[in-house]
């Protein structure tokens, strides 16, 4: 009896300690969640179900999300390629002082760093951190040799470039920015790591506009999560023209229906800020004119597909603001077919460096699946252009456009009816007066 009493307290012993264990274990991960948020996960699979090429990248991996993968596996060698170049570049510390410098900054910082992500697998320390030095002295390397020393060396970089915006292929920003200070800031002292990054985020540019592609001044180290969030950043409005509320696209007016009702499509003339939008009447019978939606000017190339949905998946789940699914949402309500894409060409809002029309306008259609937007930038905007497309004189004007003028054939059939109308009259006058 006292043997199975000294066992049942014996267990109770074990069960209390490894409840205060787990206990002070679940408490710790909280604590480390709450000071750093995951902000390099992999993609909503609703979103990656619409088009997984759009978020795996094709040559090369950054970071431990897509490291075992089997396609980015021939271009590991590559990586190595430019570490070295870089280390040479640099003449003063050793290579081997620099790569000391480089470690030591991952073990300081590998419970952050760490924390950034959502590993889909455990990593020893020694792993990791020839992982990150590895990844991060590439990213520098590449973007050195590619737009600063011009490098002949492009059969590859298209896909690098694109690979780098990835949503599940970043590094931290501010171990970037150790790393930078380890190594390019000795070849560029008078240049931080956001200058740094400008040439390359600036051929990302989804707009082609008068206003400058800038990365906003001031910007904190710890305020880009990674690089992708840097490119974010440089869609930032104004604070002014922030106009952010509840508000779902149920409505839906393409371009050839907003263009029958006369409303004209222009590119912006304002410089706030690359996503501005601009409703404009004529200062007189407004109602009688034709309306002007002045909007920024896409530029639909191969790459425009895949920035565009990285945006919106690293706005969908890092909570952040809605810039870029705010203009999805637009442009998707716009266009209907290739017919709306033809127009907007001819209204110069849209650059088609693609292909075929067709193709433009089902990318556009696909881009908003399974998004659900929360708060749109442009919702006085398109409130306000609804109100006009369903007032009295731009639906009968509407109407009267599409009865008679929507081909060539109406058309003449048109004038043929008002040229024998008129001669009804006149006949009808002559005869009167021959009757007098």
């Amino acid at each position: 009896m006292e043997n199975k009493d000294l066992e049942l307290g014996d267990m109770e012993n074990t069960i209390h300690k490894r409840a205060h264990s787990f206990l002070r274990d679940v408490e710790n991960e909280h604590s480390l969640n709450e000071e750093i948020t995951p902000s390099i996960y992999m993609t909503p699979h609703t979103l990656r179900e619409v088009s997984p090429q759009s978020f795996s990248p094709r040559v090369v991996s950054i970071g431990p999300l897509h490291r075992d993968d089997e396609n980015v596996q021939a271009f590991q060698g590559q990586k190595a390629t430019y570490l070295i170049k870089l280390m040479k570049h640099i003449t003063s510390p050793t290579q081997e002082t620099i790569m000391n410098s480089c470690m030591e900054k991952v073990y300081a910082s590998m419970k952050k760093i760490k924390a950034c992500y959502v590993l889909k697998r455990v990593y020893n320390d020694v792993e990791f951190t020839e992982m990150m030095v590895m990844d991060a002295c590439f990213i520098l390397g590449f973007i050195y040799e590619t737009f600063e020393k011009n490098s002949p060396d492009m059969s590859h970089a298209n896909d690098v470039v694109r690979d780098l915006v990835l949503l599940e292929n970043q590094i931290p920003f501010f171990f970037l920015k150790e790393i930078f200070e380890c190594t390019i800031a000795k070849l560029m002292p008078n240049t931080s790591l956001v200058q740094f990054m400008h040439r390359f985020l600036k051929i990302l540019n989804l707009f082609d506009s008068d206003v400058d592609f800038s990365i906003p001044e001031n910007i904190s180290v710890d305020s880009p999560h990674h690089i992708l969030s840097l490119l974010h950043k440089c869609y930032k409005p104004h604070k002014d023209n922030i106009n952010r509320e509840e508000f779902s696209f149920t409505k839906r007016h393409s371009a050839v229906d907003l263009d029958k009702a006369g409303v004209s499509f222009k590119p912006k003339r304002s410089h706030s800020s690359l996503l501005g939008m601009e409703m404009e009447f004529p200062c007189f019978l407004w109602s009688w004119c034709k309306c002007t939606l002045r909007m920024p000017v896409l530029k639909v190339h191969d790459l425009t597909e895949m920035i565009l949905r990285n945006l919106i998946a690293y706005e969908e789940s890092s909570q952040t603001h809605y810039y870029i699914t705010s203009y999805a949402f637009v442009i998707n309500m716009l266009v209907n077919t290739q017919d709306d894409v033809a127009k907007l060409i001819d209204s110069e809002v849209l650059v088609n460096e693609m292909g075929s029309n067709e193709e433009v306008a089902n990318m556009i259609n696909k881009i908003c699946k399974e998004i659900a937007v929360v708060n749109s930038l442009y919702h006085q905007q398109w409130e306000t252009l609804d109100k006009f497309y369903n007032s009295y004189w731009p639906k009968q004007i509407g109407g009267i456009r599409r009865t008679y003028f929507s081909s060539p054939w109406n058309i003449i059939a048109l004038i043929a009816a008002i040229f024998a109308f008129a001669l009804t009259i006149v006949q009808t006058i002559f005869t009167i007066r021959d009757n007098k």
